[in-house]
């Protein structure tokens, strides 16, 4: 085995495990066991748990660079699912832990540059932050992956398989392309929202006074 190679399995056996007990149930002398090499050849690599899990976040940022080349290229077949696939449960478990906080902030900022150049564009111009929306859709887009056991329940198919993965990606593609409520619902219900903070920020202030 070279050293190259057991940095890598390292990494892998942490993920795995990570994904199946968390962060602070998985001991270093576990991953060790699990990638077959020492505690010391974990200490040499990566100097702690958690500059290992850094790394583990690392290895999922390096995947997502990858899918998005391969948007703006339009080179071969968009596949997340299979492309993260071996690392979901990692993913899964790191942001229910709270962690994975590289991983959603760089996906939130390659969102938020999609939205800064589609405003550009927009007929409409909108005073909500381009870096609050792009939290929220990053959130929404995770959200499918943590709740994949009731997704592929609702969509009768499993998301993992390529069929799963094709009508899920089918049905995002229509959501995304077509608006739920038209441009003059939006302002009504804004304006409704707008009036309704501001007769509650009245009576909390009135409450303080």
């Amino acid at each position: 085995m070279s050293d190259l190679t057991a940095k890598a399995r390292i990494r892998d056996a942490a993920m795995q495990l990570f994904g199946e007990v968390g962060y602070e149930r998985a001991t270093t002398r576990a991953i060790a066991e699990r990638a077959g090499v020492t505690s010391g050849l974990i200490r040499h690599h990566y100097g702690s748990k958690e500059k290992l899990i850094a790394a583990c976040d690392e290895r999922i940022i390096e995947l997502i660079r990858q899918l998005e080349a391969q948007a703006e290229t339009g080179i071969g077949v968009l596949s997340p699912l299979e492309s993260i696939g071996p690392y979901r449960q990692y993913l899964t478990r790191a942001l229910f832990e709270g962690r994975a906080a590289a991983v959603f902030d760089h996906m939130a900022a390659t969102t938020q540059n999609w939205f800064t150049l589609a405003d550009q564009a927009r007929p409409d111009p909108t005073d909500v932050p381009a870096r609050a929306r792009a939290t929220l859709h990053t959130a929404f887009a995770l959200a499918v992956g943590m709740l994949g056991p009731h997704v592929s329940r609702g969509l009768e198919t499993d998301i993992t398989t390529p069929e799963g993965e094709h009508l899920l990606l089918q049905t995002l593609l229509d959501l995304y392309s077509h608006s739920l409520i038209s441009p003059q619902q939006a302002r009504q219900y804004r304006a409704e929202l707008d009036a309704g903070y501001e007769r509650r920020t009245q009576v909390k202030g009135r409450r303080r006074a």
